[in-house]
């Protein structure tokens, strides 16, 4: 071997190196709610295939195919290398519900498999999410009584409010689902009912705590991040869950009795996301407007732009069950709205693990990977 040929290997073995470095060092760091990446992926996808647009919508479903299992390997990984790490982040009170964005991209993803007639992969995908949701509801209000102290409870934002969308992401998966399981549909549908109001509960506690925070307490910039868009996204998705129970018919007498109460806080969840979409910008003219902070790339924008889709999908879904046809105008523009910033993060990630590969690539001598 030539003295050239030893230095290219050389140099070879080095850039992998520091690329298995790199991604160690992200594996570490990993931001437990990334799922919502899919969360914004899937649910404009799904969008997309029911206004008719298949071609954008298998697109957006190839992403989806590919970045839902690289987060869980991911995720698996920082369990193995890092998991005082991830430990940290579930007992966090600020972070253990993003973990519910896994709930949420299970039952996204599961829609879109659903969408396309693949019953078996969305039951399956429903099932994962149901368990892990019984897992994660529990531990984090465990969590947020025994480890919040007093000197946390600001931690209250909008990112709680996660809990919430992944409950109600189990009512519409679940109540699509349904109908195929023979003996146990009623069951099904009694379920999905059941966790329609614990999410409507959820909510109503969360959302009076999250309004005493900003209302009546200073906020400063840092206050105003992109999970605050969650608190109307969780208002829309619980609006597409009472949608999607009026639309399947569940059989069960007892739970058709319920409809009417079903029709009425269905209209008001979805005008209550509706209600907060003007001062969501407004947050957010402050913030980069007035107090001049820099937009810059972060994990949490995902969070930001599958409110926006939700909201596009829920108007959708009640301009069928509402017969109501000018809500159908609405679901059109902000699906094309949400597929905008969508891009527009996307390309903030793309540029983000540049500049970072680039750091990295310049770094002087990394340690050696245990």
């Amino acid at each position: 071997m030539s003295a050239s040929q030893v230095r290219e290997k050389s140099a070879l073995i080095e850039g992998l190196r520091r690329l298995v470095a790199w991604l160690d060092g992200q594996v570490g760091r990993l931001f437990p709610g990334y799922f919502a990446l899919v969360m914004a992926t899937g649910i404009i996808s799904n969008t997309l295939y029911l206004e008719g647009h298949l071609g954008l919508s298998n697109l957006m479903l190839g992403v989806n195919l590919i970045t839902f299992p690289w987060l869980v390997l991911l995720t698996g990984l920082r369990a193995a290398r890092a998991s005082k790490a991830l430990w940290e982040d579930l007992t966090n009170p600020r972070l253990v519900f993003s973990f519910f964005t896994i709930v949420a991209a299970s039952d996204v993803l599961g829609l879109s498999m659903n969408l396309r007639g693949q019953i078996n992969a969305a039951l399956g995908l429903w099932v994962f999410a149901l368990a892990a949701w019984f897992i994660l509801i529990y531990f984090s209000f465990a969590v947020l009584t025994f480890l919040n102290s007093a000197h946390n409870a600001n931690a209250v934002h909008g990112g709680w409010l996660i809990a919430i969308v992944g409950t109600q992401s189990l009512v519409i998966l679940g109540a699509m689902i349904a109908p195929h399981q023979g003996t146990l549909a009623p069951a099904v549908f009694v379920l999905t009912h059941m966790l329609w109001g614990v999410g409507l509960a959820l909510y109503g506690i969360f959302i009076t705590l999250f309004a005493y925070r900003i209302f009546f307490f200073d906020v400063g910039p840092d206050d105003i991040t992109p999970l605050l868009w969650v608190v109307m996204g969780a208002a829309a998705i619980s609006a597409n869950a009472g949608s999607t129970l009026l639309l399947e018919d569940s059989g069960v007498p007892f739970l058709m009795s319920m409809r009417p109460f079903i029709d009425g806080v269905t209209l008001i969840m979805w005008a209550w996301a509706t209600w907060w979409i003007p001062l969501l910008i407004l947050f957010g003219l402050w913030k980069h407007g007035v107090r001049r902070v820099p937009l810059r790339y972060t994990p949490m924008l995902w969070s930001l732009v599958f409110p926006l889709g939700m909201y596009a999908l829920a108007s959708l879904r009640l301009s069928l069950a509402a017969e109501f046809g000018p809500l159908r105008a609405v679901a059109q523009t902000m699906v094309w709205i949400a597929l905008a910033a969508w891009v527009a993060t996307a390309l903030g990630l793309a540029h983000a693990v540049w500049v970072d590969l680039r750091g990295a690539d310049r770094a002087p001598d990394l340690p050696a990977i245990p």
